[in-house]
């Protein structure tokens, strides 16, 4: 039996969501939260690798403060080119201004700062690539340093691509061959989910966790804990295109060797 530690917690969210919905604000705070520069930060390096982008920027516009090379990853290339075309400056499907905003409030700027940090994400994305976590080189050879990044970033990816808890665990294994000894994974994932809509009469399975079993495969894959965080679903913040039941938020770096 593995046992929660005592720096497991229950996340609260701001007072004050200012311009988004809760439920969206659940989406940028995490990652101010663990990987923001401001203003006390741990997290530093070189290259930062977005595993399971998505279609989506929330989970490294703080991110982008702190390394020089940020690398977006998404197996479907629909995706990888929502994300190109906003890279570009092209219009998309997505508005992220007002997430922009969000994530300067939160990191403690001013909400018309937006255009800054859009400009310097833009300026970091070093390339998006293709990625597949069921490999065990989930990234083409030679597309990251020798070393490997120095951060990971994962938002609900592994918990809705692997058919079962074993494949969970073992796509955490893969992914940490990406990254350096020492380097750290930020994982943020759904709690008790096991469906997701992913359109009209499309249900998309997901593997179901609890902070147990989350605790235990990060363990199993090689990777030291250092916080975990859980945020429980209130009934009003259930929108009905899911079962979950809380979200986790998970800071671990590999270890050495």
């Amino acid at each position: 039996m593995v046992c929660i530690p005592p720096f497991c917690y229950v996340f609260s969210l701001p007072k004050s969501v200012g311009i988004l919905s809760p439920l969206l604000c659940l989406l940028c705070y995490p990652s101010v939260l663990l990987l923001s520069p401001y203003p006390t930060g741990d997290i530093q390096g070189e290259t930062l690798v977005d595993i399971g982008s998505g279609p989506t920027l929330y989970q490294v516009l703080s991110g982008c403060e702190v390394f020089s090379h940020v690398v977006l990853t998404d197996f479907l290339d629909v995706n990888r080119q929502e994300l190109r075309r906003w890279l570009a400056g092209e219009e998309g499907d997505f508005d992220w201004a007002p997430y922009l905003q969000h994530v300067c409030q939160l990191e403690g700027r001013s909400p018309s700062a937006w255009r800054e940090k859009a400009a310097r994400l833009r300026s970091v994305v070093s390339d998006v690539l293709p990625i597949d976590v069921h490999q065990a080189s989930p990234l083409a050879e030679g597309t990251l340093p020798p070393s490997g990044a120095d951060c990971l970033v994962s938002s609900f990816c592994l918990e809705s691509v692997s058919p079962d808890l074993p494949c969970f665990t073992q796509a955490l294994r893969h992914i940490g061959s990406l990254l350096r000894p020492g380097g750290c994974l930020l994982l943020i994932g759904a709690l008790g989910e096991t469906y997701y809509m992913g359109g009209p009469g499309v249900r998309i399975p997901v593997v179901p966790l609890d902070e147990t079993q989350v605790c235990a495969s990060l363990r199993a894959s090689g990777y030291l804990l250092i916080q975990l965080c859980v945020y429980r679903l209130p009934a009003d913040m259930k929108v009905g295109v899911d079962d979950v039941t809380g979200i986790f938020y998970a800071k671990v770096k590999k270890v050495a060797g």
